[in-house]
Protein backbone atom coordinates (compact mmCIF):
# COMPACT_ATOMS: atom_id res chain seq x y z
CA UNK A 1 0.00 0.00 0.00
CA UNK A 2 1.81 3.28 -1.37
CA UNK A 3 0.36 6.36 0.29
CA UNK A 4 0.06 9.60 -2.10
CA UNK A 5 2.90 11.68 -1.49
CA UNK A 6 1.62 15.50 -0.09
CA UNK A 7 0.70 18.29 -2.66
CA UNK A 8 -0.48 21.01 -0.69
CA UNK A 9 1.14 23.74 -2.27
CA UNK A 10 2.00 24.39 -5.97
CA UNK A 11 5.39 23.62 -5.35
CA UNK A 12 5.57 20.35 -3.81
CA UNK A 13 2.70 18.99 -6.23
CA UNK A 14 5.49 20.42 -9.37
CA UNK A 15 7.90 18.56 -7.62
CA UNK A 16 6.47 15.23 -8.23
CA UNK A 17 6.00 13.04 -12.12
CA UNK A 18 3.12 11.13 -12.94
CA UNK A 19 5.38 8.01 -13.05
CA UNK A 20 6.46 8.59 -9.43
CA UNK A 21 2.91 8.79 -8.56
CA UNK A 22 1.78 5.04 -10.14
CA UNK A 23 2.67 3.03 -7.00
CA UNK A 24 -0.19 5.02 -5.12
CA UNK A 25 -2.15 5.08 -8.18
CA UNK A 26 -1.82 1.56 -8.21
CA UNK A 27 -3.27 1.21 -4.82
CA UNK A 28 -6.23 3.82 -5.45
CA UNK A 29 -7.19 1.49 -8.33
CA UNK A 30 -7.16 -1.50 -6.69
CA UNK A 31 -9.41 0.94 -3.67
CA UNK A 32 -12.07 1.35 -6.45
CA UNK A 33 -12.32 -2.02 -8.17
CA UNK A 34 -9.67 -2.10 -10.94
CA UNK A 35 -7.35 -4.29 -8.97
CA UNK A 36 -4.39 -5.68 -12.23
CA UNK A 37 -5.99 -3.11 -14.31
CA UNK A 38 -2.61 -1.45 -16.26
CA UNK A 39 -2.58 2.47 -15.30
CA UNK A 40 -0.62 4.23 -17.93
CA UNK A 41 0.23 8.14 -17.54
CA UNK A 42 -0.78 10.73 -20.16
CA UNK A 43 1.76 13.12 -20.95
CA UNK A 44 -0.08 16.11 -21.65
CA UNK A 45 -2.37 18.18 -19.39
CA UNK A 46 -1.84 19.99 -15.99
CA UNK A 47 -3.13 17.66 -13.43
CA UNK A 48 -2.02 13.85 -13.31
CA UNK A 49 -3.93 11.74 -15.92
CA UNK A 50 -3.79 7.79 -16.48
CA UNK A 51 -5.65 5.45 -18.75
CA UNK A 52 -6.78 2.34 -16.49
CA UNK A 53 -7.09 0.10 -18.69
CA UNK A 54 -8.42 0.71 -22.58
CA UNK A 55 -11.90 2.19 -21.58
CA UNK A 56 -11.41 4.01 -18.67
CA UNK A 57 -9.31 7.66 -17.81
CA UNK A 58 -8.46 8.18 -14.09
CA UNK A 59 -7.60 12.16 -13.32
CA UNK A 60 -6.18 13.20 -10.48
CA UNK A 61 -6.77 16.91 -8.42
CA UNK A 62 -3.73 17.32 -5.60
CA UNK A 63 -4.94 18.56 -2.09
CA UNK A 64 -3.64 22.23 -3.49
CA UNK A 65 -6.31 22.53 -6.49
CA UNK A 66 -9.06 20.33 -4.69
CA UNK A 67 -11.55 22.80 -5.99
CA UNK A 68 -10.99 21.96 -9.26
CA UNK A 69 -12.96 17.97 -8.80
CA UNK A 70 -15.79 19.80 -8.13
CA UNK A 71 -15.95 22.08 -11.06
CA UNK A 72 -14.98 19.26 -13.44
CA UNK A 73 -17.58 16.54 -11.86
CA UNK A 74 -20.28 18.89 -11.76
CA UNK A 75 -19.25 19.77 -15.46
CA UNK A 76 -19.31 15.77 -16.64
CA UNK A 77 -22.73 15.15 -15.03
CA UNK A 78 -23.94 17.79 -16.37
CA UNK A 79 -22.89 17.78 -19.85
CA UNK A 80 -23.00 14.47 -20.45
CA UNK A 81 -25.25 13.06 -23.28
CA UNK A 82 -26.19 17.00 -23.82
CA UNK A 83 -23.78 17.71 -26.25
CA UNK A 84 -23.53 17.49 -30.19
CA UNK A 85 -20.12 15.68 -29.86
CA UNK A 86 -19.63 13.16 -26.48
CA UNK A 87 -18.17 13.99 -23.26
CA UNK A 88 -16.87 11.28 -20.88
CA UNK A 89 -19.13 10.09 -18.54
CA UNK A 90 -18.50 9.66 -14.83
CA UNK A 91 -17.64 6.01 -12.98
CA UNK A 92 -16.81 7.03 -9.90
CA UNK A 93 -15.43 9.61 -8.28
CA UNK A 94 -14.28 10.44 -4.50
CA UNK A 95 -11.35 11.97 -2.25
CA UNK A 96 -8.25 9.10 -1.14
CA UNK A 97 -5.60 10.70 1.44
CA UNK A 98 -6.24 13.78 0.18
CA UNK A 99 -6.40 13.37 -3.14
CA UNK A 100 -9.79 13.95 -5.23
CA UNK A 101 -9.96 11.43 -8.16
CA UNK A 102 -12.36 11.22 -11.33
CA UNK A 103 -12.76 7.53 -13.29
CA UNK A 104 -14.27 8.67 -16.36
CA UNK A 105 -15.10 7.13 -19.78
CA UNK A 106 -11.95 7.51 -22.37
CA UNK A 107 -13.00 9.06 -25.54
CA UNK A 108 -12.37 7.27 -28.72
CA UNK A 109 -9.99 8.70 -31.41
CA UNK A 110 -7.13 11.00 -31.19
CA UNK A 111 -6.73 14.56 -30.10
CA UNK A 112 -7.33 17.04 -32.60
CA UNK A 113 -3.72 18.97 -31.83
CA UNK A 114 -2.20 15.32 -33.18
CA UNK A 115 -4.53 14.73 -36.39
CA UNK A 116 -4.09 18.24 -37.22
CA UNK A 117 -0.92 17.86 -39.45
CA UNK A 118 -2.72 15.17 -41.33
CA UNK A 119 -5.88 16.75 -42.10
CA UNK A 120 -6.80 18.31 -45.16
CA UNK A 121 -8.20 22.21 -45.53
CA UNK A 122 -11.49 20.35 -46.96
CA UNK A 123 -11.30 17.66 -43.57
CA UNK A 124 -10.66 21.22 -41.20
CA UNK A 125 -13.82 22.81 -42.90
CA UNK A 126 -16.22 20.17 -42.46
CA UNK A 127 -15.31 20.01 -38.36
CA UNK A 128 -15.66 23.98 -37.91
CA UNK A 129 -19.19 23.67 -37.80
CA UNK A 130 -19.66 20.89 -35.28
CA UNK A 131 -17.22 23.02 -33.26
CA UNK A 132 -19.71 26.17 -33.32
CA UNK A 133 -22.50 23.90 -32.74
CA UNK A 134 -20.39 21.92 -29.53
CA UNK A 135 -20.16 24.99 -28.11
CA UNK A 136 -23.10 27.28 -28.78
CA UNK A 137 -24.67 23.95 -26.90
CA UNK A 138 -22.79 24.40 -24.41
CA UNK A 139 -23.36 27.75 -23.36
CA UNK A 140 -26.95 27.18 -23.84
CA UNK A 141 -26.97 24.45 -20.60
CA UNK A 142 -28.86 26.14 -17.99
CA UNK A 143 -28.71 23.66 -14.93
CA UNK A 144 -28.44 24.36 -11.25
CA UNK A 145 -25.86 22.18 -10.87
CA UNK A 146 -23.49 24.40 -12.02
CA UNK A 147 -23.79 27.30 -9.79
CA UNK A 148 -20.65 26.13 -8.21
CA UNK A 149 -19.06 27.67 -10.99
CA UNK A 150 -16.66 30.58 -10.55
CA UNK A 151 -16.82 33.48 -10.97
CA UNK A 152 -20.29 34.40 -8.47
CA UNK A 153 -19.91 37.82 -10.08
CA UNK A 154 -18.83 38.29 -13.53
CA UNK A 155 -18.98 42.38 -13.66
CA UNK A 156 -16.70 42.25 -10.77
CA UNK A 157 -14.83 39.70 -12.19
CA UNK A 158 -14.09 41.55 -15.20
CA UNK A 159 -13.40 44.48 -13.41
CA UNK A 160 -10.76 42.97 -11.66
CA UNK A 161 -9.12 41.51 -14.44
CA UNK A 162 -9.14 44.94 -16.18
CA UNK A 163 -7.23 46.54 -12.65
CA UNK A 164 -4.57 43.74 -13.28
CA UNK A 165 -3.83 43.81 -16.98
CA UNK A 166 -1.03 45.95 -17.42
CA UNK A 167 0.68 44.34 -14.65
CA UNK A 168 -0.23 40.76 -15.93
CA UNK A 169 0.93 41.18 -19.18
CA UNK A 170 4.05 42.82 -18.05
CA UNK A 171 4.77 39.83 -15.44
CA UNK A 172 4.80 37.68 -18.79
CA UNK A 173 7.38 39.44 -20.22
CA UNK A 174 5.56 41.48 -22.72
CA UNK A 175 7.49 44.14 -24.45
CA UNK A 176 6.28 47.28 -23.09
CA UNK A 177 5.44 48.69 -26.73
CA UNK A 178 2.61 46.17 -26.39
CA UNK A 179 1.88 47.17 -22.45
CA UNK A 180 1.55 50.22 -22.69
CA UNK A 181 -1.42 50.18 -25.40
CA UNK A 182 -3.51 47.90 -22.83
CA UNK A 183 -4.98 50.44 -20.74
CA UNK A 184 -6.32 52.32 -23.94
CA UNK A 185 -7.63 49.44 -26.31
CA UNK A 186 -9.42 48.08 -22.91
CA UNK A 187 -11.20 51.49 -22.16
CA UNK A 188 -12.29 51.18 -26.06
CA UNK A 189 -13.86 48.22 -26.52
CA UNK A 190 -17.36 47.82 -25.02
CA UNK A 191 -17.90 44.67 -23.68
CA UNK A 192 -21.62 45.22 -22.99
CA UNK A 193 -23.56 42.91 -20.55
CA UNK A 194 -23.69 39.89 -21.28
CA UNK A 195 -25.55 36.92 -19.69
CA UNK A 196 -23.33 34.44 -17.79
CA UNK A 197 -23.05 30.58 -19.72
CA UNK A 198 -21.00 27.99 -18.67
CA UNK A 199 -17.55 28.22 -20.09
CA UNK A 200 -15.35 25.60 -20.79
CA UNK A 201 -12.43 28.05 -20.72
CA UNK A 202 -9.82 25.84 -22.69
CA UNK A 203 -11.65 24.97 -26.10
CA UNK A 204 -8.67 24.05 -28.09
CA UNK A 205 -7.60 21.03 -30.06
CA UNK A 206 -5.33 19.48 -27.70
CA UNK A 207 -9.23 18.74 -25.60
CA UNK A 208 -10.93 17.54 -28.72
CA UNK A 209 -11.27 14.52 -29.93
CA UNK A 210 -11.14 13.40 -33.38
CA UNK A 211 -11.75 9.88 -35.00
CA UNK A 212 -11.61 9.03 -39.45
CA UNK A 213 -15.02 8.08 -41.05
CA UNK A 214 -16.22 6.63 -44.14
CA UNK A 215 -17.49 9.78 -44.81
CA UNK A 216 -14.13 11.81 -43.76
CA UNK A 217 -12.72 13.39 -40.43
CA UNK A 218 -15.91 13.51 -37.42
CA UNK A 219 -15.59 15.50 -33.86
CA UNK A 220 -15.48 12.63 -31.48
CA UNK A 221 -15.47 14.17 -27.85
CA UNK A 222 -14.47 16.73 -25.89
CA UNK A 223 -12.55 17.13 -22.29
CA UNK A 224 -10.67 18.59 -20.14
CA UNK A 225 -13.39 20.41 -17.92
CA UNK A 226 -11.81 21.31 -14.58
CA UNK A 227 -10.62 25.17 -15.56
CA UNK A 228 -14.35 25.29 -16.18
CA UNK A 229 -16.15 28.94 -15.26
CA UNK A 230 -19.09 31.02 -15.99
CA UNK A 231 -18.96 34.00 -17.41
CA UNK A 232 -19.85 36.10 -20.91
CA UNK A 233 -19.80 33.47 -24.14
CA UNK A 234 -17.36 34.89 -25.77
CA UNK A 235 -14.72 34.69 -23.36
CA UNK A 236 -14.46 31.10 -24.66
CA UNK A 237 -13.21 32.48 -28.35
CA UNK A 238 -10.31 33.41 -26.72
CA UNK A 239 -8.53 29.96 -26.96
CA UNK A 240 -10.92 28.90 -29.91
CA UNK A 241 -9.10 31.60 -31.74
CA UNK A 242 -5.90 31.29 -30.42
CA UNK A 243 -5.41 27.22 -30.31
CA UNK A 244 -8.37 26.06 -32.98
CA UNK A 245 -8.73 28.62 -35.71
CA UNK A 246 -4.94 29.74 -35.11
CA UNK A 247 -5.83 32.85 -37.84
CA UNK A 248 -7.72 30.62 -40.48
CA UNK A 249 -10.44 33.28 -41.39
CA UNK A 250 -12.44 30.90 -43.47
CA UNK A 251 -12.80 27.67 -40.77
CA UNK A 252 -13.39 30.44 -37.85
CA UNK A 253 -16.29 32.09 -40.09
CA UNK A 254 -17.80 28.84 -40.64
CA UNK A 255 -17.33 27.85 -36.97
CA UNK A 256 -19.37 31.25 -35.89
CA UNK A 257 -21.70 31.05 -38.71
CA UNK A 258 -22.56 27.59 -36.98
CA UNK A 259 -22.65 28.70 -33.46
CA UNK A 260 -25.40 31.28 -34.12
CA UNK A 261 -23.60 34.46 -35.35
CA UNK A 262 -25.11 36.58 -38.40
CA UNK A 263 -22.63 37.56 -40.86
CA UNK A 264 -23.28 41.36 -40.16
CA UNK A 265 -22.39 40.42 -36.27
CA UNK A 266 -18.57 39.38 -37.46
CA UNK A 267 -16.19 41.86 -38.18
CA UNK A 268 -13.86 44.13 -36.42
CA UNK A 269 -16.07 44.82 -33.20
CA UNK A 270 -16.40 41.34 -32.58
CA UNK A 271 -12.52 40.69 -33.15
CA UNK A 272 -11.83 43.42 -30.42
CA UNK A 273 -14.09 42.12 -28.24
CA UNK A 274 -12.40 38.98 -28.52
CA UNK A 275 -8.61 40.17 -27.98
CA UNK A 276 -10.06 42.44 -24.81
CA UNK A 277 -11.43 39.25 -23.24
CA UNK A 278 -7.57 37.95 -24.48
CA UNK A 279 -6.28 40.39 -22.84
CA UNK A 280 -8.33 39.78 -19.67
CA UNK A 281 -7.85 35.73 -19.39
CA UNK A 282 -6.71 34.68 -16.89
CA UNK A 283 -3.98 32.37 -18.23
CA UNK A 284 -3.33 35.21 -21.28
CA UNK A 285 0.30 35.00 -22.31
CA UNK A 286 0.47 37.49 -25.14
CA UNK A 287 4.42 36.84 -25.76
CA UNK A 288 3.39 33.16 -26.50
CA UNK A 289 1.05 34.16 -28.72
CA UNK A 290 2.92 36.30 -30.83
CA UNK A 291 5.36 34.07 -31.33
CA UNK A 292 3.09 31.02 -32.62
CA UNK A 293 0.45 33.43 -33.68
CA UNK A 294 0.42 35.05 -37.74
CA UNK A 295 2.22 38.83 -37.37
CA UNK A 296 -0.06 41.70 -37.50
CA UNK A 297 0.52 44.23 -40.43
CA UNK A 298 1.42 46.70 -37.89
CA UNK A 299 2.21 46.66 -33.93
CA UNK A 300 -0.81 47.78 -32.67
CA UNK A 301 -3.75 45.61 -30.42
CA UNK A 302 -6.47 46.54 -33.13
CA UNK A 303 -4.43 45.20 -36.00
CA UNK A 304 -3.94 42.23 -33.91
CA UNK A 305 -7.09 41.73 -33.17
CA UNK A 306 -8.44 41.60 -37.23
CA UNK A 307 -5.80 39.53 -37.85
CA UNK A 308 -6.05 36.89 -35.31
CA UNK A 309 -9.80 36.73 -35.52
CA UNK A 310 -10.27 37.75 -38.92
CA UNK A 311 -13.39 36.58 -40.25
CA UNK A 312 -13.18 37.31 -44.18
Amino acid sequence: MTPFPPASTEAEFDALTREALLPAVTTLTKSIGLDGTPVVPFTEGSLPVYAAGEKLVLKLYPPVYADELGTELAMLETLHGRLPIPTPGVEASGEHEGWGYVLMERLPGRTLAEAWPELSTEDKRRLAPGLGETLAALHAVDDPALAILEPKDWTEFIAGRRAAAVEHHRATGLHEDWVAQIPGFLAAVDLGTPKPVPLHTEFMRDHLMVAPGDDGWRLTGLFDFEPAMRGAAEYDFVATGLFVSSGDADFLRRLLLAYGYGPDQLGDDFARRCLAYTLLHVYSNLPWYLRVMPAPPEPTLDALARTWWATA
